[in-house]
């Protein structure tokens, strides 16, 4: 037999609620606070456009993260959140209950769950204020938004900047993070007008007229904190005082105009080059310092001399070098940076980076004064088994580090590359030991360049002493 679970008394509720729209929209300052979510939620799924329109209007709490139920971007339920937002602007006498963020980001997150704590429920609903001071110091409602700019506009995302355009002086318009493909700099130029991004992630190969663009709008940019510039290439000799506007003039402005910026905290460059009278402009323009610097794939040599006599760096975090190749004597510079960051330095990865036992010797003493360090990560360079055992050692004096990623020696490989387990295993005892005899163990992982089983880099483990496929 089978059981029959009658609905709840709740979900019955809900129903008659939908059932009766135009009812149910004239009697919302009646309803429970919290039988507002999922009674939204009903009406999100069941396309109640009036109603969604309305419930924006009245929402009793402080914020609404819409985005969380529009996993596939629908422009009719934009526009109905949207014109909620322009009943709740248009009232002369402010509600008891405002809604105060709507969050349009499509982030990972439970719309019903977000209720759950009690913070959420906030609402301002303990004391009545005056209406004067409630209508003249009403905030405007803030709309949050990411967006995905990739070869031409969508529906979407022109139904968001129509309504933007003409509302940009009585709603807070605000861009957490903002990916720019390949995309007309036409349009990009009306984003940005509007929308000035936190976080930057710019990918182009038209280099000449998306930069110009973007360069003479860095000035609205004024929250920008995260930039990330991917797959960007300027040929050519570079030379400032040219009078014609060409591309390597093209990045100087608009990489210079970027760093000074003083909201600029974290700068990556992913597969680029430039040339180094760029680079050096680049960092000499630096205003404030940077928490985080990530330079990868790069399809030149990092110079890090540059780098190295940059004040602007004295102060990172966070490093990473990784799938690069040094200029001549870029060890030596990659150590005096290490000197120059040694008292704030967290984060270390110099994955790849082509390192034999002569440039590890050089920053071995460097490494040793680093004692913020959290976490590094060697995979992926060629050291001997005599030059990783006196890294190790050097790791072990360091008490915060948790995370430690070293490569597999140079010995513990046949002729044809790949791993002698026993050679392998043996290692890792001897290098345990060393952790053991200076303090408590942590994690620690070592890798291979290819597994004898998956033919991919495993990380061993200190444990169970196999390679992580093959457990």
């Amino acid at each position: 037999m089978s059981i029959y679970n009658p609905p709840s008394l709740q979900h019955l509720a809900m129903q008659n609620l939908l059932w009766n729209e135009a009812s149910t929209i004239s009697t919302l300052e009646y309803l429970p606070p919290h039988l507002f979510p999922p009674v939204f939620k009903e009406a999100f799924t069941g396309r109640h456009m009036q109603l969604l329109k309305a419930m924006v209007a009245a929402w009793p709490f402080s914020y609404l993260p819409v985005g969380a139920l529009m996993e596939t971007p629908n422009v009719e339920l934009l526009q109905a959140v949207l014109g909620g937002v322009d009943i709740l602007q248009a009232q002369k006498v402010r509600p008891r209950w405002k809604l105060r963020v709507l969050d349009l980001r499509n982030v990972n997150q439970d719309f019903l769950n977000v209720w759950a704590s009690r913070k959420s429920w906030y609402y301002c609903s303990t004391e009545h204020e005056s209406e004067k001071k409630d209508n003249e110091m009403r905030p405007d409602v803030k709309v949050v938004t990411d967006l995905s700019l990739r070869c031409h506009l969508k529906e979407h995302q022109t139904c968001l900047l129509q309504w933007a355009q003409q509302r940009k002086d009585s709603v807070q318009l605000s861009c957490v993070k903002m990916e720019i493909c390949d995309f007309p700099a036409e349009i990009i130029k009306e984003f940005l007008d509007i929308f000035p991004p936190e976080e930057l992630h710019l990918t182009t190969n038209s280099v000449l007229p998306l930069l110009h663009h973007i360069a003479s709008h860095l000035g609205h940019m004024t929250k920008l904190r995260k930039c990330h510039l991917s797959h960007i290439f300027v040929h050519g000799y570079c030379d400032v005082n040219a009078w014609s506007v060409t591309e390597d003039v093209c990045a100087i402005q608009f990489l210079s105009q970027l760093f000074k910026l003083t909201s600029v905290e974290h700068f990556s460059m992913d597969t680029f080059y430039f040339f180094s009278d760029v680079m050096q402009l680049l960092f000499s323009s630096l205003k404030t310092p940077l928490e985080s610097l990530s330079i990868t794939d790069s399809l030149g040599p990092v110079n890090l001399n540059l780098l190295s006599q940059c004040q602007g760096l004295c102060q990172l975090r966070h490093l990473s070098l990784s799938n690069s190749m040094f200029s001549l004597s870029g060890d030596i510079h990659l150590r005096v940076l290490l000197e120059n960051t040694a008292h704030t330095l967290q984060t270390l990865e110099l994955v790849n980076c082509r390192m034999r036992d002569s440039e590890l010797r050089v920053l071995l003493p460097a490494l040793s004064q680093c004692s913020q360090l959290i976490t590094v990560n060697f995979y992926d360079n060629n050291f001997s088994i005599a030059a990783l055992k006196k890294l190790v050692q050097g790791m072990a004096c360091l008490s915060n580090l948790t995370g430690e990623f070293y490569p597999a020696p140079l010995e513990c490989y046949d002729p044809l590359g790949y791993v002698l387990v026993e050679e392998f295993a043996q290692v890792c005892l001897e290098l345990q030991d060393i952790f053991f005899a200076k303090r408590q163990p942590k994690k620690i992982a070592f890798a291979t360049r290819i597994c004898p089983k998956c033919r991919r880099r495993c990380v061993y483990n200190m444990e169970t002493r196999l390679c992580q496929c093959w457990q």
